[in-house]
């Protein structure tokens, strides 16, 4: 059973939260997140604010998952990380 839109974003903020509070994550992980912003540009419902800020992390998940150092990956990109929590907050 699909998740809808709303549980779509949260599970996004959940795994940006955890990759900023713990500073490490997986590769499954960043997968995920390049499926689940997929899921969201696609619906008809989309703020085009949005977009822009799920293009970004995309990219974040799509370079983490192609990264030989995953956790500098991450570390590198704290304040993105927060800023896109951030950012996701406002659009839900």
């Amino acid at each position: 059973m699909p998740i809808n839109h709303q549980d779509q974003l949260n599970l996004l903020k959940d795994i940006l939260s955890n990759h900023q509070t713990d500073c490490c994550g997986s590769v499954s992980e960043c997968e995920q997140l390049e499926r689940l912003v997929k899921s969201l540009m696609v619906h008809p419902n989309m703020d085009q604010r949005t977009k822009p800020v799920l293009e970004e992390i995309y990219y974040y998940g799509q370079n983490g998952r192609n990264s030989s150092q995953l956790d500098n990956h991450i570390e590198l990109h704290q304040q993105e990380l927060s800023q896109w929590v951030n950012d996701i907050n406002q659009f839900s």
